[in-house]
């Protein structure tokens, strides 16, 4: 498979509107290592489509399926499974940059230098679209100081505010964190989605108050620090994420997650034009798309107000 950088040289280019339209295993692939830049990116669902808007099917089983059987009879009785839709729209996004000739002149790398930079903005992208895939708010305030940034799209925080399970501060003990605070949150998922695959989403500092709680907790009480509670609370493992807010915690199965993009990807560079002879640099943008989705809200926790 080609790498970011065999991408880029390949289709960036200049020339007509579709100029540097990736083609679609090289569109995987891209979006395949700005996932993989990420924490979330190997444990979340990802799906690729050729249309901005659509659905994404949902399939299931019934539980308690099984039925007595009576010889040579046939009751009509047929399990089926249960068939259902999240619906999608990709919101297109782009990350424009620039280089001056005479940075690639006079740097160290040399022509290197264009790569180097090339991977650095290719992970930064990854590490937004995660950030947004988390954070993002359409109703973000027109003061705030991200607003150009999280407007953009709805992200999973958002999106639970409706359809989810909130455990909020006066539940968890004035916000302060303690196991208390985990059974609570396990207490509020349904038996059916408590089944082996949920994960803690915590942002990396959340993670680390909790240690510093046990361990002040072990030499309050004269030892007795077990291990398994500090990495895996009520049984479900951390994930750390360092975009996650360190007021909150999540509990799902990262493959409740999904982020759906499509094909459309785009890659161009230019070195022509009157701002590129005028200014003597080197103009770049990456055009994608993408939503970020949930396939069963009923399956996530959200706890809200920790450390206030």
């Amino acid at each position: 498979m080609p790498t970011n950088q065999q991408i880029m040289k390949n289709t960036i280019t200049t020339g007509s509107i579709t100029a540097g339209l990736l083609k679609p295993e090289q569109a995987q692939r891209f979006l395949q290592q700005t996932f993989e830049a990420t924490a979330l990116g190997g444990l979340i669902r990802t799906e690729t489509r050729r249309a901005k808007t659509g659905e994404v099917d949902k399939i299931g089983i019934d539980s308690r399926i099984l039925r007595k059987k009576t010889e040579d009879t046939d009751d009509g009785y047929r399990a089926k499974p249960k068939f259902d839709k999240v619906e999608y729209a990709t919101t297109a996004v782009r990350l424009p940059w620039e280089i001056t000739e005479e940075s690639l002149r006079e740097n160290i790398e040399g022509e290197s230098f264009e790569d180097i930079v090339t991977n650095l903005m290719t992970t930064q992208l990854g590490i937004d679209l995660e950030d947004l895939y988390i954070n993002g708010d359409e109703a973000t305030p027109s003061d705030d100081e991200d607003y150009n940034f999280l407007k953009i799209n709805d992200g999973w925080l958002k999106q639970m505010q409706t359809g989810s399970h909130i455990v909020d501060r006066s539940a968890v003990e004035n916000g302060n964190l303690t196991l208390d605070v985990f059974y609570k949150t396990l207490e509020a998922m349904p038996n059916k989605f408590n089944n082996g695959t949920l994960k803690w989403l915590v942002a990396p500092s959340t993670k680390q108050k909790w240690e510093q709680y046990l361990l002040e907790q072990s030499i309050n009480n004269g030892g007795g620090l077990s291990d398994s509670v500090m990495r895996a609370p009520g049984g479900v493992e951390f994930v750390s994420v360092p975009r996650m807010p360190a007021d909150q915690i999540l509990l799902t199965n990262p493959k409740n997650l999904i982020v759906v993009n499509t094909y459309d990807v785009k890659i161009r560079k230019t070195t022509e034009g009157e701002k590129a002879i005028m200014q003597d640099k080197r103009f770049y943008v990456v055009h994608l798309d993408f939503d970020p989705v949930i396939e069963e809200k009923d399956a996530a926790v959200l706890v809200e107000g920790l450390f206030q």
